[in-house]
């Protein structure tokens, strides 16, 4: 499937190397204004660290093999690289802290840089679906139970489902957004002892430098946080199958509701020239299908012993940037698909005349019920229903000559009060006020966020 191509820069190689290299300079820079190593030396690091060419990925992939973690080889090379500018320097490369610092820090950092482009996207997403709200607010068309005609409704009021939904992602990613960003510094245990009286002044100097939030105390083996974008990023994923569901079920060809944009080689078959396929919901519906278990792992890894974990945290590494960039590929393909999205209101109509008005059999019901009682109704309905099947008229005729033949309902309804609720537009119930609802809820939460 298409990705995002700033997440995927964000988890590739080079976009983990770069982030570690940062942690490893705004270490040194800490250090150095908390007066634990000498600010020479923090200036060299610094410095060395601005080049990502000082580290071989690829012999840094081999090494982590047997290393364990990608840290260890990280800073075997990175002192490497120091010492050939300056070997003073290079005695106080990762000074105090322990491999899991550097890249629980750069994940942090990863994370955040992900988040804030997903959130981009969401919001563009959620613009897109406003839109068709707002457009569509009285457009009729069927709304489906089990797959079957249940009622009338408006297009409107679905398209404003999938808005309110994205609202609720939206809340979801700025709170975990907040939760995530939290320095990871805690040395070897968890207790800092490697830097004595100066670890609380190096800990809100690193956090400063990295623009990052300092914790009570180091995490190493309390993984909510991560665990967090993971089931955020796994309801927000949930919510675009949602969407990608319904799309490509009204894109049948027996419906043909809806059609996602088109465009050059977009949707085609090897083998039959006329298929118009569902491609951008294909590309939502496989990572709404790989991303479930992908976060059950991330809360099964949880469990973690004691102080530092054995497996656990180490399953995080693939899992979670797999998360983050199916999520990212699955939002930008919904991104496109809605705002692309042919709406045949025509054809939406059309449909909701396939039951020949048997859709519109409650109104009927109720219509009559506030007469003669629900129940009488009820059955009166039913045997219009049953005539118009056999003798496959509409309902609405049906039910004139079902009140006809029976002097006591023969004037219950006249011919006005037929048509009226014979139209599938009459009984949206309130499908408009809800979707003007959704887009009011969704434009204050936009306000409310930048406030």
């Amino acid at each position: 499937m298409s990705g995002s191509p700033a997440v995927l820069d964000i988890f590739s190689d080079a976009g983990t190397v770069q982030r570690m290299l940062a942690v490893e300079a705004a270490l040194a820079r800490a250090e150095a204004d908390s007066g634990v190593i000498p600010a020479a030396a923090a200036a060299v690091i610094s410095d060395v660290c601005r080049d990502p060419g000082i580290i071989d990925r690829d012999a840094l992939a081999q090494a982590a093999v047997a290393a364990g973690n990608l840290a260890i080889p990280f800073v075997r090379q990175l002192t490497a690289a120091v010492a050939a500018r300056d070997a003073e320097a290079a005695r106080f490369v990762h000074w105090g802290a322990t491999s899991q610092d550097i890249i629980d820090t750069a994940l942090v950092l990863q994370a955040g840089d992900a988040l804030r482009a997903l959130d981009a996207d969401l919001v563009r997403l959620g613009e897109a679906c406003a839109a068709l709200a707002s457009a569509h607010r009285a457009t009729p068309m069927v709304a489906r139970t089990w797959l079957q005609h249940a009622l009338p409704a408006s297009f409107g009021l679905k398209a404003a489902g999938w808005l309110d939904a994205l609202r609720r992602d939206l809340g979801r990613l700025d709170a975990t957004r907040a939760q995530a960003r939290a320095l990871q510094f805690g040395g070897a245990a968890g207790t800092l002892a490697s830097l004595g009286q100066a670890a609380p002044a190096v800990t809100a100097a690193l956090a400063r430098e990295l623009d990052l939030a300092a914790p009570v105390l180091p995490w190493h083996a309390h993984r909510d946080r991560m665990a967090e974008v993971a089931t955020t990023l796994g309801m927000l994923t949930g919510t675009l199958g949602k969407m990608a569901r319904d799309i490509s079920l009204m894109m049948q060809t027996e419906v043909a509701e809806v059609a996602e944009p088109s465009g050059p080689g977009r949707g085609g078959s090897s083998t039959m020239p006329h298929k118009r396929n569902p491609v951008g919901c294909a590309a939502v519906l496989t990572a709404a299908v790989r991303v479930p278990p992908l976060v059950a792992t991330m809360l099964a890894g949880m469990v973690q012993e004691h102080e530092r974990a054995l497996g656990g945290w180490q399953a995080e590494w693939d899992t979670l940037p797999q998360i983050v960039t199916l999520a990212a590929g699955a939002l930008r393909q919904m991104g496109e698909v809605v705002a692309g999205l042919q709406v045949d209101a025509a054809r939406m109509r059309a449909n909701l005349g396939l039951t020949h008005g048997l859709i519109l059999g409650e109104a009927a019901m109720l219509e009559l019920g506030s007469r003669i009682g629900r129940l009488p109704a009820h059955h009166l309905v039913e045997r219009a229903s049953q005539r118009a099947v056999a003798d496959g008229t509409s309902l609405r005729d049906a039910l004139a000559r079902t009140l006809q033949s029976d002097p006591a309902h023969a004037r219950l309804l006249d011919d006005a009060a037929l048509d009226r609720l014979a139209d599938p537009a009459n009984y949206a119930g309130q499908s408009a006020a809800f979707a003007d609802a959704a887009v009011q809820a969704w434009q204050s939460a936009l306000v409310a966020r930048q406030s």
